[in-house]
């Protein structure tokens, strides 16, 4: 598995760099985890989310927020600089518990992640990511929602770091209603270092999907 960090990256770019990834593990390339923060983007699952943005596309372009149309499965989400995504191009025809086992592990991953800052999250049934807090008030820390193409998967989880979660407030959180977003600097109170939580992400991700250290010149920085 190679680990990348890509830093910064538009949706688009980082979209396409996914996919040319794609075709490479179909023809036996090695796997890829990229790890990355975008621009402020609203993106659309194949599910649909368009009912759940409360803006219209001229108020999103005039405050510099794309609105992108995706392949991944889920509803409406965001992201922004400040939150962590991370794609994984792994092969799962082969994995054991196929799709339903590879959400799972996605989710310990991050659940073991906020572990490490001390912050307390855990699955919610029905509701594929990671939350916090009681069954009456729970907020969500991470979204996930994945593409598969010849049983490799592409897209993956956004993991909320820094304090600021606010453009959530311009849609209904992944359409489900009474949904709150939170972040693990809210969490914690205090702000957590992004790059810090990269690279616990990194080696819980190494952990759970594979047992080689990273690629040398590949580690996230």
């Amino acid at each position: 598995m190679r680990i990348v960090d890509l830093g910064l990256i538009s949706y688009r770019e980082a979209e396409a760099l996914q996919l040319a990834t794609l075709a490479e593990v179909q023809q036996g390339g090695e796997e890829a985890l990229y790890l990355l923060e975008h621009p402020k983007v609203i993106t659309l699952g194949r599910q649909g989310g368009g009912e759940n943005l409360h803006v219209g596309e001229a108020h999103l372009k005039s405050q510099g927020i794309e609105l992108a149309q995706t392949l991944r499965g889920g509803n409406i989400t965001c992201h922004f600089p400040g939150q962590l995504v991370a794609y994984p191009i792994f092969r799962v025809e082969k994995r054991p518990g196929g799709i339903r086992q590879f959400f799972f592990d996605m989710e310990e991953v991050v659940i073991r992640t906020n572990a490490a800052f001390g912050v307390a999250s855990a699955r919610r049934e029905g509701f594929p990511g990671v939350w916090t807090g009681g069954v009456e008030g729970m907020r969500k820390l991470c979204s996930m929602g994945i593409g598969v193409k010849r049983f490799i998967t592409y897209h993956g989880l956004a993991l909320n770091v820094g304090p600021d979660v606010s453009l959530f407030d311009l849609i209904t959180l992944c359409g489900i209603g009474g949904a709150q977003a939170t972040s693990m600097s809210a969490e914690a109170g205090r702000v957590i270092d992004i790059k810090e939580v990269k690279d616990v992400l990194a080696r819980e991700f190494r952990a759970r999907f594979a047992h080689s250290p990273l690629a040398a010149g590949q580690a996230a920085q």
